[in-house]
């Protein structure tokens, strides 16, 4: 594992080169194994912990918050949050749907509570709200950043008309300002941003913390024609395994780990980091052996032509 990592910025926030997705935390990693790979993470030099108030209300006998509180309860034990930079998202709690100011209010103190920490330091609109204008949404962050409970705003899952209107907003009005986009964004995903959203995030500076980066799993390699997969994404993973595209980015990744001597999953990693406005790529492991190869990609550059054989066989 890799320490000493050199940060990358999102707003004034100085980040790890891997951001930890904590989207398994209370559901496939239960309490114990999520405070081991939250160990072995930070061992490693990493700092920047993804995660949302959802999280993960779709298991049965959840509520939503699970992984919010997981975190929260091993940063209150490791006494470690000053080191880190948490972000979470909002709008999708099971209590609290939507994006309106009341909702937004009450969602922000639940995930400060469950965190159990006194600022967010970086805050997702997790899913646009069309029903609100983006007015009130605008406005209601920036009370929020300036009431000091959040220390930046971002946002994800969002119509490019509405991003647009959302930076508009801010720069007329000098409210509290996007700095970050998560957006879902792989070798095999590569329309979801390249486009009108990446267009706005280069044009008003907003950086990238990309979501499905290893496409549920598929571009570790283990999912493959004839090979079984016993895990709760595998349909996800697997639905690229037939198709022209799939084949071909597997085959261009295999050359490359190959060239590079590294795991295939840190070879897609690397790729995307180097994506125009990606700083940091996000990835999640529910397991102590499925670490290593997230990290790596701090040490790990592509040469050119290494690069340009990804891209093409993505296109």
């Amino acid at each position: 594992m890799i320490k000493d990592m050199v940060m990358t910025k999102i707003g004034d926030l100085d980040v790890s080169p891997l951001a930890l997705g904590g989207n398994v935390f209370g559901w496939t990693a239960d309490r114990e194994r999520s405070f081991e790979v939250l160990d072995a993470y930070v061992a490693g030099g990493g700092t920047f912990l993804d995660t949302a108030d959802q999280y993960s209300a779709w298991v049965q006998g959840n509520g939503g918050g699970e992984s919010e509180t997981i975190i929260g309860d091993w940063t209150a034990s490791r006494r470690n949050r000053d080191d880190l930079v948490i972000a979470t998202k909002g709008g999708r709690h099971p209590d609290h749907m939507g994006l309106s100011a009341p909702t937004m209010r009450a969602a922000v103190d639940d995930s400060l509570k469950r965190l159990r920490t006194d600022r967010i330091d970086l805050y997702y609109t997790h899913f646009d709200d069309p029903s609100v204008p983006v007015e009130e949404i605008m406005t209601t962050l920036d009370e929020l950043v300036t009431a000091g409970k959040i220390r930046q705003i971002a946002v994800s899952n969002v119509e490019p008309d509405r991003l647009r209107a959302s930076l508009e907003f801010s720069e007329r009005e000098g409210t509290a300002r996007y700095v970050a986009i998560q957006p879902h964004y792989s070798l095999v995903s590569r329309d979801t941003y390249e486009g009108a959203r990446r267009d706005l995030a280069e044009k008003h500076g907003l950086v990238a913390v990309p979501y499905y980066g290893l496409a549920a799993g598929f571009l570790t390699g283990k999912y493959r024609p004839g090979a079984t997969v016993d895990s709760v994404r595998a349909g996800g993973a697997s639905k690229h395994t037939d198709t022209e595209r799939g084949r071909n980015v597997l085959a261009a990744l295999d050359a490359v780990a190959e060239e590079q001597h590294k795991a295939v999953a840190t070879i897609a990693l690397a790729w995307l980091a180097a994506r125009l406005t990606v700083a940091t790529p996000l990835a999640s492991a529910r397991t102590l052996d499925q670490l290593p190869p997230l990290l790596d990609v701090a040490r790990t550059t592509l040469t050119a032509d290494q690069a340009t054989r990804l891209t093409e066989a993505s296109a």
